[in-house]
């Protein structure tokens, strides 16, 4: 009996779990969907009646349409949307490669060296990723006030970089974990010097966790709302910034297309990461 009951509570537990794992998906993937799939609803004023299959608001993202007038026409400005759009890549870009580069460097210090408060400068690190966004972006924001920097796409880069770094160093650091030091110890043995050693040795070995690293920071960045509100200036609007500018005054068509297009663009950066992995572990 006990073992006519075990096999029913172990398929109970299966069948939960499978429904936990459905509904969690579901809660996860759900509202994107319902985004995209409204992205194509002809209904200019109602997004939620659905009154037919169009493409028109992302040729109005683009400036293509023709059709549209000015009353169903809520993107105000193409030119203003293009230049978010740049904003937000050059952000992103510069950020990521600064923050990268710190990350790695720091992961690198923090695996191989032994210094003082080690255990303290560590939870430093962590911090900017433990602080809530609003906090950040308010301290950020009195700081570059204090010190009269004028806010613009410095400010905002600088702002990323405080917190990106520390992502960079976790990926980076668990890469490091995993990694089998002997190669280097033997590296050192027949004579490569430390940047040798680095260069042909540690750097192939840990590539997939900075490139890791790099793809989630500019994810991240690109992604920013709260702290890039708050450090910005008049003409350093980011995408994000702009969405949230559109939202104010209701939801649109033209924010379900254009939030559509950057959850692609996600796919595509985190599908690019895969396959870089997939690579380096052959």
């Amino acid at each position: 009996m006990g073992g006519i009951f075990g096999s029913i509570g172990r398929r109970m537990s299966g069948s939960a779990l499978l429904l936990y794992s459905a509904l969690f998906f579901a809660f996860i993937y759900a509202p994107m969907i319902i985004v995209f799939t409204y992205s194509f609803n002809a209904n200019p004023v109602n997004m939620m009646s659905w009154s037919g299959f169009t493409f028109d608001w992302y040729r109005t993202i683009f400036g293509l349409s023709s059709k549209l007038t000015e009353q169903t026409m809520y993107v105000e400005s193409t030119e203003q949307l293009t230049s978010a759009v740049a904003n937000s890549l050059i952000v992103a870009l510069t950020t990521t490669t600064v923050s990268t580069l710190i990350g790695t460097l720091t992961a690198l210090a923090m695996a191989r060296f032994r210094f003082a408060l080690k255990t303290f400068y560590r939870v430093l690190v962590f911090m900017p990723m433990i602080i809530p966004d609003i906090v950040l972006g308010i301290a950020l924001l009195i700081y570059f006030v204090t010190i009269g920097v004028k806010l613009g796409l410095t400010t905002i880069i600088i702002g990323h970089c405080t917190f990106l770094g520390s992502y960079v160093f976790i990926v980076v650091s668990a890469r490091l974990a995993g990694m089998d030091q002997t190669c280097e110890e033997a590296s050192a043995d027949l004579g490569a010097s430390p940047y040798q050693t680095f260069r042909r040795v540690t750097l192939p070995l840990i590539l997939p966790g900075v490139v890791g690293g790099a793809l989630l920071a500019f994810i991240i960045s690109m992604d920013d709302l709260v702290i890039t509100y708050f450090i910005s200036g008049v003409d350093s609007t980011t995408l994000p910034v702009f969405i949230y500018g559109m939202l104010r005054r209701g939801i649109k068509p033209e924010i379900n297309a254009i939030a559509s297009l950057m959850i692609l663009f996600s796919l595509v950066i985190a599908s690019l990461g895969l396959w870089f992995r997939s690579r380096s572990a052959r």
